[in-house]
C-alpha cells in the first residue's frame, strides 16, 4: 500500500483489490464522515466536484476497470470493493457514483444491478445508448469509427446486428432506477458532438420526468462533450447532501 498526497491536498492511498489498482482518498480528519463518491471510470479527470465534497467530508474511491462499457465483471468487482470500503474504513453502505462520459454508463449498470448500493447518481454526459455511441445510428449521427466501435463489441461479445437487439444498453436501467427512486443529478452540453444528449440522458430526463423521484438537470449552452462538470458546482453538491441518506 502506498500513501501519498491527493492534488497537494488530501490523503491518499494506492493498492490492489483483487489484482486490480484501487485507490481511496480521505477528507480532512475535522469534516470526515462515512459519506463517499465511487468515481467509476477517468480518477483524477475534471475532478472540481470531488474536490469540493472531499472538502465537506465526503470520501472519494475508484477502482480500476477491465474495459469501459460497464460489464459485469466490473459492475459485480465495484460492489465487492464498495463492501470492503465498508468493512475496512467504516464507509457507508450506499454511495454516490461519480460517471462522466463512459462513466456514466457504469455507474448506471451499477445501480440498475445493485440499487441498494446508490444513494444518488451523478451523471455527467453519460452513455445511455450503445447505437447512438459509438455507432452513430441516431438522428444526431456521430460515428466514432471502428476502434471505438469494436471495443463496445468486444466488451459484449457481440456482432453488431445483435446489438441492433440488444436490451441491455445504460437506457434498458432506467426502469430500476425508477422502481428503486434513486435521485439523479445529471450534466450536459447541448452542443455534445461524441455522446449526443437527445439520444443518450434525454432518455433518462424523459422517464423521470413522468414521475415524482428528486432529478436535477444542468445544460451548458453552446458546450461540446468536454469540459466536464460546472463552474460552480454548489447546487450540485446541495442536491447530493440533501438526497445522499
Amino acid at each position: 500500500m502506498e500513501e501519498k498526497l491527493w492534488k497537494n491536498e488530501f490523503r491518499q492511498i494506492e493498492f490492489e483489490f483483487e489484482g486490480r489498482y484501487a485507490t481511496l482518498v480521505f477528507p480532512p480528519d475535522e469534516v470526515r464522515r462515512p459519506n463517499w463518491m465511487l468515481k467509476t471510470e477517468y480518477f483524477g479527470a475534471f475532478p472540481h466536484l470531488e474536490t469540493c465534497l472531499l472538502r465537506r467530508g465526503y470520501h472519494l474511491a475508484y477502482l480500476r476497470n477491465v474495459n469501459r462499457i460497464g460489464t459485469d465483471v466490473d459492475t459485480d468487482a465495484k460492489m465487492r470493493f464498495s463492501r470492503y470500503l465498508q468493512e475496512t474504513y467504516g464507509l457507508a453502505a450506499k454511495c454516490v457514483p461519480v460517471g462522466m462520459s463512459c462513466g456514466g454508463l457504469q455507474a448506471v449498470n451499477f445501480a440498475g444491478k445493485y440499487p441498494d448500493a446508490v444513494s444518488v447518481l451523478y451523471l455527467d454526459a453519460p452513455v445511455m445508448n450503445f447505437l447512438s455511441w459509438p455507432f452513430g445510428l441516431g438522428d444526431c449521427f456521430v460515428d466514432r469509427g471502428e476502434p471505438q466501435q469494436r471495443e463496445v463489441l468486444d466488451a459484449l461479445g457481440m456482432t453488431r446486428s445483435e446489438l441492433i437487439c440488444f436490451r441491455g444498453h445504460p437506457m434498458d436501467k432506467i426502469p430500476t432506477l425508477v422502481e428503486n427512486r434513486i435521485p439523479v443529478v445529471m450534466v450536459y452540453g447541448d452542443s455534445d458532438t461524441v455522446v449526443p444528449y437527445p439520444e443518450n440522458g434525454y432518455v433518462l430526463e424523459k422517464a423521470y420526468k413522468k414521475t415524482d423521484i428528486p432529478i436535477v438537470i444542468f445544460g451548458k449552452e453552446g458546450c461540446d462533450h468536454h469540459p466536464h462538470g460546472i463552474s460552480d458546482p454548489t447546487p450540485i453538491i446541495e442536491f447530493i447532501e440533501k438526497w445522499d441518506i
